[in-house]
Order: structure tokens, then C-alpha cells, then sequence
């Protein structure tokens, strides 16, 4: 990347992460800095890092690395993994941790993942904005400062044992009945994590995609796109299985199909899960984002828990998990959070806790399932706008003076009434709002999707 006077990295520098195209945006020169400038604001005297299995995430990851011991921190490198083995390495280390990773994203991509120690989240107001800056001006020129300590060690270990017998230790899948299950690791790191924790789970693993490579050769690793989970479904249904599982690249997500090859609503599995740790741990508080399904909130009151709503972002709902106390969050885009991963988000744990529910009884997974899916859903519609408040302001103003209407800006705007409800929220990164409803039935459903879209879109 070419840096020099006026350095803007504000393309790179996300609401809760850094993301951009190698070398393009993020090099081994940058991250470097970025490493540096992460001790300069954390204070972190120690530090574990991680990275994907992305051809460019090796160098960058040592860059890091050699950035952050100029500045005094002691480095443990635990070189291949997934982002939650690096959020519980920063939780069982009680270090500042770094993933390099560009998640679900091309191969042309990379980033970082920065947190706290106990894997407590960094975003735009809790330090990355401050990372931000200092890269900026150094990579503009000014010096580096002088570290008060001597150059810090690199060191390396293996904790993909420790993770495994951690997830475990917290979800018992002894009693199981024998369940056979599809995986898409999509070449993404859960190629590496599910056979290190599935291998003292008893049930028969049908493994989709497990090579680790970050060209991705056989489908994006996003499996919210309906197309990336085709082969995942077919196999499901071709093998009599009893459900199946599919990871995103860095593996911290987890989609759910069932035993027909029908996908779960990651809402459904935020109710599922939430059942589970209720029974457990009664009178709880759980976490849902603005754009879960109202039958999480429902679920957890019938269930005599505290449903708590919150924006969307993982770092807005690890504030919240520590605001709190929840035992567990969910979000529409398949993260989940837990009280007892220092309430940070992993798809494995998810997984398991599936698993436990539908082995610990005779239904298959459709009918389990079915009492979580009350509504009708659009899933997210996407629309290219030219201004993204006037917009905005143009569908609170149709909306909002009806007669038993509601409306509130937590984040975007949410527009409720007895039957159904919509969010619209305007993408951080593009000229786009993001636009999902939810009702009693479709009819209801595609009258205001309808109704909404024709107001964002004229």
C-alpha cells in the first residue's frame, strides 16, 4: 500500500474491524503499524494472535506480531485457527488477542480482529478509532515512540486441544443418540476445529469442504447466501442425515439445515439455544438484535427470562452481555453469543448445544424447530440509495402517522405494529439500506415489503 502525507484509512478501518483488499489497502508494512499502534492504545503488555487460512494471513499476522513486540508486548503466535479459538485463547491467556481474518469475504481479502483481554471487543469507540489515527500518522511519516520496555518475545503455541476440551467442558453430548451430520467447512477454518472438537462427540461427521484454502475453489464461505449452501443441503438429503452444519470462513458463524435440507432461521436457533439455557439457568437474561425474529423475545418470556434488545454488531452486544449478565445472545446473522465464553460469539458452541438439544430426544430437527418459527420473514433486502437519511426520513413519515404504529431509531429505523414490523438500517460501508420485515403470514409480509421498497427505491 502507498502511504505517505494525508493518509486516510477510512476505507480499512470498519465499525468493529479492519477489512481491505491485499496490498491494495493492508500490507505487511501496514500491519506492522498496526501493531504498534494496538499496544499504544491498549496498553497491552501481552498479546496472542491468530490468523485464517488466507495465502496473504501468515505474513500479516508476523507483521503484527513484530509491531506490537517493537513496542514492548510479549507475543504468543497460535498461527492457524478460528476467530472464537482466538477469542478463547485472549480469554484463557487473559491477554489482548488479534485474528487475522476477512471472515466470509474473497480471497483478495484480509483484515484484523482486535480485542481486550478476556476477549473483550475493540471497535470504533472502545479504541479502533484511536488505532486508527496513530496508523494514519505514522504511516504518514511521524516517528513511532519510544517503547518504555525492551522488545517484547514471539513465541508460539498450540491451543486447539485446550479449545476443544473448553467447548466441551461446557455442553454435554455424552447421552446423544447416534446422529449422523453433515459439515461445510466451506475451506475455512472449521475444517481444522471440527474434527479437534467432534472427535469425542459421539455421532458420525459427514465432512464437506474440509481442505483449508483460502481461494475458496469450491463456494464463497457465507453461508447466509442461499446459494452457498446448496451442496450442503443435497448432502444432507442424499446421506439420510440428521441435520447439517455450515461455518463461515473464520468459523466464529453457524447456519443450521435440518434433516430435509431446509434451512433454520439462525432466529429459530437463537430461541433453541436460549430454551436450552434457560432450563438451565432460570430467570436469565438473553440478548436479540433489532432484526431477530419477535419469536425470540416471546420464547424467552414464556420461558419466564428477560429479553433484552439490542443494535446490531458484535461489539454493541458484548457490551450488553457484560451490561447485563445475559447468559446468551443471538443475532439474525448467525452469531451467538455466551455468558460462559467470556460473551463472546462462537459458532462450535452453537453447534453443540444443537447437537445436545435434538440427541437428548426422539424428533427430528424439523419438528423440534417448528415451535420457533411463528412468523413469516423476507430475509435482508438490500437497495442502492443516493441519500441514505432522506430516504430514511421518507419512510418514518409514511409510516409513522397510522394509527397503532410505533417507531424507534435504536438503531435504523423499526417500524412496528400488531401483525408486523420492519427495520431499515443504512449499511456503514455503502450507498445501500438494508431493509428486513417480519409478519404473521406472507400476505401481510409482501404488502410491506412491498409497500417500503416502493419508497426506497421511486
Amino acid at each position: 500500500m502507498n502511504t505517505g502525507p494525508g493518509v486516510d484509512l477510512s476505507a480499512l478501518v470498519k465499525a468493529y474491524d479492519v477489512r481491505g483488499i491485499v496490498p491494495d489497502q493492508l500490507d505487511e508494512d501496514l500491519a506492522r503499524l498496526f501493531g504498534a499502534a494496538f499496544v499504544e492504545t491498549t496498553g497491552a503488555t501481552a498479546i496472542v494472535t491468530g490468523h485464517d487460512m488466507r495465502p496473504s494471513s501468515p505474513a500479516l499476522a508476523r507483521a503484527f506480531a513484530q509491531g506490537a513486540a517493537g513496542q514492548g508486548a510479549d507475543v504468543i503466535e497460535i498461527g492457524l485457527c478460528s476467530t472464537d479459538e482466538l477469542y478463547f485463547a485472549s480469554g484463557h491467556l487473559d491477554r489482548a488477542g488479534a485474528m487475522f481474518t476477512a471472515s466470509h469475504n474473497p480471497a483478495r481479502y484480509n483484515g484484523i480482529k482486535m480485542c481486550r483481554a478476556g476477549a473483550a471487543p475493540i471497535g470504533q469507540d472502545t479504541g479502533l478509532r484511536d488505532i486508527r489515527t496513530l496508523v494514519e500518522s505514522w504511516a504518514a511519516g511521524e516517528p513511532l515512540p519510544s517503547p518504555d520496555r525492551a522488545t517484547g518475545s514471539v513465541t508460539r503455541r498450540d491451543l486447539l486441544a485446550d479449545y476443544a476440551a473448553h467447548l466441551l467442558g461446557l455442553v454435554d453430548v455424552s447421552t446423544v443418540r447416534p446422529l449422523k451430520i453433515v459439515v461445510d467447512a466451506g475451506n475455512g477454518m472449521s475444517g481444522l476445529t471440527v474434527p479437534a472438537v467432534f472427535r469425542d462427540v459421539p455421532v458420525d461427521i459427514v465432512p464437506l469442504y474440509f481442505e483449508l484454502d483460502g481461494t475458496f475453489p469450491n463456494h464463497e464461505a457465507n453461508p447466509l447466501n442461499p446459494a452457498n449452501i446448496v451442496d450442503l443441503q443435497r448432502a444432507v438429503r442424499e446421506n439420510e442425515a440428521d441435520l447439517g452444519l455450515a461455518f463461515d470462513g473464520d468459523a466464529d458463524r453457524c447456519f443450521v439445515v435440518d434433516e430435509h435440507g431446509e434451512a433454520v432461521a439462525p432466529s429459530a436457533v437463537t430461541a433453541l439455544i436460549a430454551a436450552r439455557l434457560l432450563a438451565a439457568h432460570p430467570g436469565s437474561t438473553v440478548l436479540h438484535n433489532l432484526i431477530t425474529s419477535r419469536t425470540v423475545p416471546e420464547v424467552v418470556r414464556e420461558l419466564g427470562g428477560e429479553p433484552v434488545r439490542t443494535r446490531v454488531g458484535h461489539s454493541f452486544i458484548k457490551a450488553e452481555m457484560t451490561r447485563t449478565g445475559a447468559v446468551f445472545g443471538g443475532e439474525h446473522s448467525a452469531h451467538y453469543y455466551f455468558r460462559d465464553f467470556w460473551n463472546a460469539d462462537t459458532g462450535m458452541l452453537a453447534a453443540l448445544h444443537v447437537i445436545a438439544t435434538l440427541g437428548t430426544q426422539q424428533e427430528p430437527l424439523s419438528h423440534l424447530v417448528r415451535r420457533y418459527q411463528r412468523y413469516a420473514a423476507s430475509g435482508e433486502i438490500n437497495s442502492t440509495v443516493h441519500d441514505q437519511k432522506s430516504t430514511i426520513a421518507a419512510v418514518r413519515d409514511a409510516f409513522t402517522a397510522r394509527t397503532g404504529v410505533t417507531s424507534d431509531e435504536l438503531d435504523g429505523l423499526t417500524v412496528s405494529a400488531t401483525d408486523w414490523w420492519f427495520n431499515l438500517r443504512p449499511s456503514n460501508t455503502e450507498p445501500m439500506l438494508r431493509l428486513n420485515v417480519e409478519a404473521v403470514d406472507t400476505d401481510a409480509l409482501a404488502r410491506v415489503r412491498d409497500e417500503v421498497l416502493a419508497l426506497v427505491r421511486r
